[in-house]
């Protein structure tokens, strides 16, 4: 009984966790570049599908050739506290794209 007490409870507890840690913010910070005349940017973006650097590279290619970028790479993958410490960095192209 206690182990079936105790399963339930562990459950429960994982099911009411589950939103609170899907509401964590992910975010990744990369490098772009344009050519013609060459310019580079360093950016933080939001990603919403999967919070891994694949995951940013999928999402981010799109976002940024719509917009004339090309994306050089991925740098990292973090969560909301490092958000802040990034945004004097990327300047302008902080959650730009």
């Amino acid at each position: 009984m206690k182990n079936a007490c105790f399963t339930l409870m562990t459950a429960l507890a994982v099911t009411v966790a589950l939103p609170a840690m899907a509401a964590a913010g992910c975010y990744a910070d990369y490098k772009a570049k344009q050519d013609n005349p060459l310019r580079l940017h360093y950016g933080v973006a939001q990603i919403n599908d999967a919070c891994d650097a694949a995951g940013a590279k999928a999402e981010l290619t799109p976002r940024l050739a719509a917009e004339g970028w090309t994306l050089l790479n991925i740098l990292s993958v973090f969560g909301d506290e490092g958000l802040d410490q990034r945004k004097d960095s990327a300047g302008k192209f902080h959650l730009r794209f």
